[in-house]
């Protein structure tokens, strides 16, 4: 029989085991330790993703309780989905937006308020440029997470040499609606050659038999047609009201589609319209010489292309050579149900050591300034000299998109736009229907 101490400490030892246990679930539950958290990040960009994904395995070393994960939504459809999931309640804990999306949702009170987060000196470790392009009410509404360069034109050296055009030509290259000095269609035509071997100057050249584009004219606002505007002294929009319907404007965006429909040194709008990755694919591919695009590009281009490539600067215009520069940022859902975890992730992304991995592996040109260096590193160990993309910029910029009902206005204008670069709609009665549309979508007028 054992002694009455000897029960009694049984007895406690028995009731601490109990009570560690109930204390262990209680931690399990909430009131200790936090249960694992589950934040995801959604984001258009695949490269990126993947540095994201290395970039995350170092945070969750150092936050155990937190896992990450990353969802990509292909830019065709990302803007899309996003409102619907934001209107449903099912967005991302963390989401990348664009200028042209973030202020519709900082208004509508669906983003983190990234002063009040983290602390208005977070701002002094990011690029300034972004910063301000995401500044709404004296609040910044996400972290930037890219602050991309210019634009410029990257190239394939084999079909360049086999047309006789050597890269060093591609630095000097200027558009104009006066054909007579107009240097770039010229080069255009020598590089899109038909089935049979023939280039698009050659009177024999067969439009309907093509086998190699020499550029990548489209409807797209961020490579090419933002560009031309800004270029021929236009801008698509002045604060939030669309003013590209302008004589200047009219130049630029004739001149665009007549590179499709009228000299056919361009994909069909019929492919670009319907699959906004179609020039870089057939770029990638071998199929297209010239690809003008932004660092966001570089690294698909590296990782599918299987010939010599580089990258020249934007050609210039009436204007000179005027590029587009944007930013991008992670936003906070402030509808998270884990905003406590949210905060570490912006945090975490808002970082050196965060942002590290999206510069060290060429993915894009990072936000956070510290981490900028890696990119540049990147991309001249590889041969690649990146420099005309931060050059263009020296020239001034044309105005990125912007707006609280940004999207309203551009699925306003966007169905006229398809039609144009169809050649179904004349460019001056297009520009003027669709201005009308974005403005009223816009709520400009």
């Amino acid at each position: 029989m054992a002694k009455r101490s000897t029960v009694i400490a049984a007895a406690v030892a028995g009731l601490v085991v109990v009570v560690a246990a109930v204390g262990i679930t209680a931690a399990v539950a909430g009131s200790g330790q936090p249960e694992k958290q589950t934040v995801t990040v959604r984001l258009w960009d695949e490269q990126v993703q993947k540095a994201y994904q290395s970039s995350f395995d170092e945070f969750e070393k150092e936050n155990p309780d937190i896992e990450v994960k990353t969802s990509l939504v292909p830019w065709a459809d990302y803007f899309t989905k996003l409102r619907t999931d934001i209107a449903a309640g099912n967005a991302d804990d963390v989401f990348w937006v664009n200028a042209g999306s973030f202020e519709d949702y900082a208004t509508g009170g669906d983003l983190v308020d990234i002063p009040k987060t983290l602390g208005a000196a977070a701002e002094k470790r990011w690029q300034p440029d972004v910063v301000k392009q995401y500044t709404l009410d004296g609040s910044l509404w996400g972290v930037p997470q890219l602050a991309d360069p210019g634009i410029g034109v990257f190239y394939n050296a084999a079909l360049l040499k086999k047309a006789g055009v050597t890269p060093a030509s591609l630095k000097n290259l200027h558009w104009s609606p006066d054909h007579a000095s107009d240097t770039l269609l010229p080069v255009l035509q020598k590089l899109t050659v038909d089935a049979a071997g023939r280039n698009a100057a050659d009177p024999g050249f067969d439009p309907q038999h093509i086998v190699q584009y020499g550029y990548n004219a489209a409807n797209d606002l961020n490579a090419i047609y933002i560009n031309y505007l800004g270029s021929n002294g236009a801008a698509l929009q002045k604060g939030n009201r669309f003013v590209f319907d302008t004589p200047q404007g009219r130049e630029a965006f004739q001149y665009v589609v007549d590179l499709i429909d009228k000299y056919h040194v361009a994909p069909s709008a019929a492919d670009t319209n319907t699959n906004g990755d179609f020039s870089r694919d057939q770029f990638t591919q071998g199929k297209l010489a010239l690809f003008q695009t932004g660092s966001y590009n570089l690294a698909n281009v590296e990782q599918g292309a299987s010939f010599d490539w580089g990258v020249a600067p934007l050609p210039a215009g009436p204007a000179g050579a005027i590029s587009v520069t944007n930013g991008v940022i992670a936003a906070g859902n402030a509808h998270s149900k884990h905003p406590q975890a949210v905060t570490k992730v912006l945090r975490w992304l808002g970082s050196a050591d965060g942002s590290a991995a999206i510069g060290a592996d060429g993915s894009a040109s990072p936000a956070v300034v510290a981490a900028q260096q890696g990119v540049l590193d990147h991309w001249k160990a590889k041969g690649v000299d990146v420099s005309p993309l931060y050059d263009v910029l020296k020239n001034g910029s044309v105005q990125a998109p912007q707006g609280a009902n940004w999207a309203k206005a551009q699925d306003a204008f966007g169905p006229v736009f398809e039609e144009m670069f169809l050649g179904r709609m004349p460019v001056a009665e297009a520009l003027t229907k669709a201005q009308s549309a974005a403005n009223a979508a816009m709520g400009a007028g």
